[in-house]
């Protein structure tokens, strides 16, 4: 069987889960068309489609006929070979002439497009329309239009002879609806016969029917203005995800031949050196190689305070150089930095839905059918059964159809997703869609692995003890001398010490690695030695009352070594992994929400005790990679578990909690792997990331009382005649921008404010 093409589209004009469901259902009744997915935010169609079946021209005129837009997505993937076939080859694909392709099940990579799109709500959706007001978009035009009929019907009703003002409101509803029912039959002909656009037909043509003109004509009008209304509210949701793509500078200024060319930045590649001036973007993700200035990192990390970076420090794409030139080393393509794997992450959380999302999708399959077989018995019974007046309960019954639209209610849950998403992005915080949202709102136990997570994963040196009669200047040239060219993280730390310090390592040669003991080189002639206190003790390299201060040390949960040379102790140095500066802070904010940490690590309990006890939280020591995946396993037995690491012996423990999150310093194994990840750095970041899920689950809730609990309302006015047909759509359509008003609450949510 031949393998499909992965292709993709940029579908505008969405702004509800319904308007995913109805592309979906229709794509995936095409010849050779498989795993069709659609990501509403993202505005994305992605397929897998067979060569040779449906071509992309006819993907795209089913779309169209919907009433949305729809463009190839922008990106640079193809397939590796359409790269060297012949024009005329690439042009039959019928993949490869529409959207973007890429081989087998990959997704095309390309960067996002940056420019501002208007994204509105079931109306054909010109790509012209893109970037204007809304009252010049095909969809404001129809508001002005059917405003327009409605104001001269009236002028017709009050001016003209009796008769006239009946026909015009006639004929305004058919102008106006017109567009709409053109859609109801597409997707009718597609199998789809429940959608607004064919309610909205029906209880138009209806309200004719039974001589509510003037009321028919007002109900399209407002249908109309809540079309706008919910596109405008679905592109605000969108604007924090947008925006990302436009913190990567277009252009860059690269480093060839001696001299500076101004390149877009991407077609950067790795390797290439650009300059970034005071003030400018940094153009892509790299490390510094000459320069020293503060780097406001804010739009990427959240980060509000800039940090301080020099030569050999990474930095993002997107941060800001504020204050002197950089010379930057190109460390990863542009469809690799950290803007663009966040923006990948945020179009893949929507594949991620939430339980709650999914049964509400499920839920709204059967609701609408539902609602009409319920208004068709409030239309039938009263007249056939009680001998009722047939008018009043047929504009009864057409009043249901337009309150049962669950527009509202399949929203609800997406609209609030995305702006958690877009707010934690913009705070450094990224989950990985919504099941990793409610996931973490459920959360109640929290493992932490120790080094590089709790801890800065860099041990530095806590105590120099000289041996009687030794200088400390003359212990460190020793010790930095036997450890020069080691990669080692103490040999590390004791190097920095002493160039801190400003002592130089004395000369050294013939340096070596002794296998759990240390090293030894032989400085200014004479070997010297760097060695664990029992390797130094048995080789009289230590000082008598030494022996009980290493002792001492190593209680602490410190690491001791010992200097010496031959038979002549130098000292002990006392070395240490501290713990972040907000680990402290994080656990006990965690306390408060009524999570209980723990420590999982493979380091000594001796070590773990100390870290874990001045934490005030629970350890377990001496584990490998498959006994945290066994803890992590137990913890998850008893409710909600979230476990947070960096390293690739993580990964298992990751991918087995019910959430694992990454910190953003830890390797890429880990990131993919991990649900969600801070990108901060900081430990008080993971009880913001638990509030940021509560404070949306509860947004969710909010929404979702809204929506049933105002279809409910009018339901029951509805079939009591309280209310009639211009009502019901303006709250169908007043409910579907109040949940969408509500989940904006959530962009401007600061999930690491207490309280």
């Amino acid at each position: 069987m031949q393998q499909g093409k992965r292709c993709e589209w940029t579908v505008s004009g969405m702004d509800c889960a319904a308007c995913t469901v109805k592309v979906t259902r229709a794509v995936e009744r095409l010849p050779g068309v498989s795993d069709v997915k659609v990501a509403l935010m993202a505005e994305k169609l992605s397929l897998d489609l067979t060569p040779g079946t449906t071509a992309a021209d006819e993907i795209e005129g089913v779309v169209r006929k919907l009433g949305y837009g729809i463009a190839p997505r922008p990106g640079d993937a193809v397939l590796p070979q359409a790269a060297a076939a012949p024009a005329e080859a690439a042009a039959s694909d019928p993949c490869c002439r529409g959207g973007t392709c890429t081989g087998g099940s990959d997704h095309a990579a390309g960067p996002e497009d940056a420019q501002g799109h208007d994204h509105h709500r079931h109306s054909h959706d010109d790509p012209a329309d893109r970037g204007k007001s809304w009252y010049r978009t095909a969809k404001g035009r129809l508001v002005l239009l059917t405003g327009a009929l409605l104001v001269v019907a009236w002028a017709f009703e009050f001016l003209a002879p009796a008769g006239f003002g009946a026909w015009a409101f006639v004929a305004a509803c058919l102008i106006g609806v017109a567009p709409v029912a053109q859609r109801a039959w597409a997707a009718l002909r597609m199998g789809q016969p429940f959608t607004i656009e064919s309610l909205m037909t029906i209880a138009a043509l209806g309200a004719l029917t039974i001589g509510a003109a003037e009321e028919a004509a007002l109900v399209v009008f407002l249908f109309a203005v809540g079309e706008v209304l919910e596109g405008v509210a679905a592109g605000k949701a969108r604007d924090g995800i947008r925006g990302l793509a436009a913190l990567v500078p277009k252009t860059a200024l690269l480093e060839e031949g001696g001299g500076l060319r101004e390149v877009p930045a991407d077609s950067l590649r790795i390797g290439q050196t650009v300059l970034v001036r005071p003030g400018d973007r940094i153009p892509a993700d790299g490390d510094i190689v000459e320069g020293i200035s503060g780097v406001d990192e804010s739009p990427v990390t959240g980060e509000s305070v800039p940090v301080t970076r020099g030569p050999g420090d990474p930095v993002f794409a997107g941060a800001i150089n504020t204050e002197a030139a950089l010379r930057l080393r190109v460390g990863k393509a542009p469809s690799d930095n950290t803007i663009a794997r966040i923006m990948r992450l945020v179009e893949e959380a929507e594949e991620a839905r939430a339980p709650t999302e999914r049964f509400i999708d499920r839920f709204s399959r059967w609701y609408m059918p539902a609602v009409v077989g319920v208004a068709a018995l409030v239309i039938l019974v009263p007249p056939l059964l009680f001998g009722q007046h047939w008018g009043t309960w047929v504009y009864r019954g057409l009043a249901l159809l337009l309150i049962g639209c669950p527009c509202a209610l399949v929203i609800s849950v997406p609209a609030s997703i995305a702006s958690a998403l877009s707010s934690g992005a913009r705070r450094g915080l990224l989950m990985k869609g919504g099941a990793v949202i409610e996931a973490a709102a459920a959360v109640d136990r929290i493992a932490f692995d120790k080094t590089g997570t709790l801890t800065h994963g860099r041990p530095r040196v806590t105590d120099i003890l000289p041996a009687p009669g030794v200088a400390e200047t003359e212990m460190l040239a020793v010790a930095a001398a036997v450890e020069t060219g080691s990669s080692h993280p103490l040999a590390q730390a004791i190097l920095r010490r002493a160039a801190d310090a400003g002592i130089p390592a004395l000369p050294a040669s013939q340096a070596r690695v002794l296998p759990g003991r240390g090293g030894e080189a032989r400085v200014d002639g004479e070997l010297a030695w760097v060695a664990s206190p029992r390797h130094a003790q048995g080789a009289g390299g230590m000082a008598p009352d030494h022996a009980g201060a290493a002792a001492a040390l190593e209680s602490e949960g410190k690491t001791v070594v010992a200097v010496y040379r031959d038979a002549r102790p130098l000292g002990l140095i006392a070395l240490r992994d501290e713990p972040r500066e907000d680990a402290a802070e994080a656990m006990r904010q965690l306390r408060g929400l009524g999570i209980a940490p723990v420590i999982l690590t493979g380091d000594n309990p001796r070590t773990a005790q100390a870290i874990a006890s001045g934490l005030g939280i629970d350890f377990r020591a001496e584990m490998m990679p498959e006994d945290k995946l066994a803890a992590i396993r137990e913890l998850g037995a008893g409710g909600g578990v979230m476990m947070i690491g960096d390293g690739i012996n993580d990964a298992p423990a990751l991918k087995q909690a019910g959430v694992g999150v990454a910190m953003g310093s830890g390797t890429d194994v880990a990131l993919e792997t991990a649900d969600a990840a801070i990108l901060r750095d900081r430990l008080a970041d993971v009880p913001a990331l638990i509030r940021l899920a509560r404070a949306t689950m509860a947004n969710i809730r909010q929404n979702v009382g809204i929506a049933l609990g105002l279809k409910a309302v009018f339901l029951v006015t509805s079939v009591l005649g309280i209310t009639g047909l211009w009502l019901a759509i303006l709250a169908d359509t007043g409910a579907t921008v109040l949940v969408t008003l509500n989940a904006l609450r959530l962009l401007r949510f600061d999930p690491g404010r207490i309280g």
